[in-house]
């Protein structure tokens, strides 16, 4: 990291579903920023540990972290090792989410519960465990990545939609409780944007491709990387409890 301008200086972040896409961006993001990274996945270790290696190589400090976000004594446990080997928590981002496709008459209720329990559960319990710490250091800053999806309507992702939008809903309720902490909760919506799809989130939804973005083009992850950064970092300092929508004008709250 050659940039002497680190605002994040000194900050632990812990990043979830980061080995790749928008996550490794984010990660990459906030360590060019200054802060020392967790790097976690759910099952793809090389993944992790490529990215922590990237940091590294870049100068930053980093740590790749195999937990499932779901699991409640896994996440403890990342946490707990975080805490031991830096000192604290400061930022905590949200990202890691499953994206499936199927009809509604189609879809079980493991399938469902698959879905909620990564978006959902896993933001509440990566949330439970490091706000201690945030409130510990006199404060910190959570975001949550939802989506455009659940704002204008998708078919075949009701599980999607119903996560993402309770995300909402928790962010904005955790900010009320903890702003007096000096504990800051947003969430970032993206629209279509550039990543490799896993075989599991099926093709790109009809209505969502360039021709139906008013920008005209797909996002990329470094414009949601760097929404992110925006908000956990100083700039960021009077933003609490909104949802920040990044999609081209996808979708304008109409």
């Amino acid at each position: 990291m050659t940039t002497t301008h680190q605002p994040l200086a000194g900050q632990v972040a812990v990043v979830t579903g980061a080995g790749k896409n928008i996550g490794r961006a984010i990660a990459h993001a906030l360590a060019a920023d200054g802060a020392t990274i967790v790097v976690n996945g759910r099952s793809d270790q090389a993944a992790i540990d490529a990215v922590a290696a990237e940091i590294r190589d870049s100068g930053g400090e980093a740590m790749a972290c195999l937990a499932d976000v779901s699991d409640e004594a896994a996440v403890a446990e990342m946490i707990d090792t975080t805490v031991k080997r830096y000192g604290g928590v400061d930022i905590a981002v949200s990202n890691a989410g499953l994206r499936r496709q199927t009809p509604f008459q189609e879809m079980s209720f493991a399938e469902w519960r698959e879905i909620m329990s990564v978006a959902l559960d896993g933001a509440f319990l990566l949330s439970r465990q490091v706000v201690p710490h945030m409130m510990a250091r006199g404060g910190g800053a959570i975001v949550g990545l939802s989506g455009v999806s659940h704002h204008i309507g998708m078919a075949n992702r009701v599980h999607v939609n119903a996560s993402k939008s309770g995300l909402e809903g928790f962010v904005r309720g955790l900010a009320l409780e903890l702003a007096s902490h000096g504990i800051r909760v947003n969430a970032v919506s993206p629209g279509s944007i550039d990543t490799v799809r896993g075989a599991a989130a099926g093709a790109l939804p009809g209505n969502m491709g360039a021709a139906d973005i008013p920008l005209g083009r797909q996002g990329s992850v470094e414009e949601i990387a760097d929404t992110v950064r925006f908000l956990v970092g100083p700039s960021g300092g009077y933003i609490t409890g909104q949802t920040i929508h990044v999609n081209g004008g996808k979708f304008l709250g109409k």
